[in-house]
């Protein structure tokens, strides 16, 4: 039976090179995008089994619209992708709590509601995947290790926040599915070329696809896999 993915926010960038990846692997994918016609778009473009789904992550009723969706074509998922995400301002002070609230809109309650209404059919597959999409500016270790380069990155009180606050809840899904044959891991793809970055003002040379790298091989983990893990190209990355 063919294994049927679902990628957030994937219209473009990374989650765009992620359902690529998984589409060639010879998975059925659904390309989600608040957007239906650039999720449209962007589906027409790849290679393979690919659908489009309009989803919009911070929107409850979409998340179960979705999942009717999924259910209706295809009757389980086997895997789900948390790759939406956006950024914020930086600092910590001068920042109005309301732009928290915002990023950890999409990136922290966006990755509960859609994991929530899918997961059902999550169940019914005899090896489910998630993989949630974080970033070494949410790691404690690294970004207060002064060895590495993100402890000298500018403090803010959104992104890093929200991955480090997405971080302990990839921790506790995996906890509470554990025994399931769901496995729940994070990935950091590291600093890649996409227009957050690049509207944050960094000029970057990692590809989106070698960013989904990482992505792709813990959703396609065996049996024995890791879950509860935090991971990127070379390894576990520190919480």
């Amino acid at each position: 039976m063919t294994k049927v993915a679902l990628v957030t926010g994937a219209n473009k960038g990374i989650g765009y090179a992620i359902a690529a990846g998984l589409a060639a692997g010879g998975m059925s994918v659904l390309l989600a995008a608040r957007d239906a016609g650039r999720g449209e778009q962007a589906a027409a473009a790849l290679r393979g089994d690919v659908h489009p789904v309009v989803l919009d992550v911070t929107d409850p009723e979409s998340a179960r619209a979705a999942a009717e969706h999924v259910e209706a074509r295809f009757g389980h998922l086997d895997v789900l992708v948390n790759n939406a995400g956006i950024t914020g301002p930086r600092g910590v002070a001068a920042v109005d709590a309301d732009a928290v609230r915002a990023v950890f809109e999409t990136n922290v309650f966006g990755v509960l509601t859609v994991t929530n209404a899918l997961l059902p059919l999550l169940r019914r597959a005899p090896s489910a995947r998630i993989v949630n999409l974080s970033s070494s500016v949410g790691s404690f270790g690294r970004t207060t290790d002064p060895e590495s380069p993100f402890a000298s990155l500018p403090p803010s009180a959104t992104y890093p926040a929200s991955k480090a606050a997405l971080n302990a809840l990839t921790v506790h899904y995996a906890k509470e599915l554990r025994g399931t044959g769901i496995l729940v891991n994070a990935a950091d793809p590291g600093g890649t070329a996409t227009d957050m970055t690049r509207a944050w003002g960094y000029r970057l040379d990692r590809s989106p696809a070698r960013a989904a790298t990482i992505v792709v091989r813990l959703a396609t983990l065996g049996p024995d896999g890791p879950t509860g893990g935090f991971f990127d190209e070379n390894g576990q990355v520190p919480w």
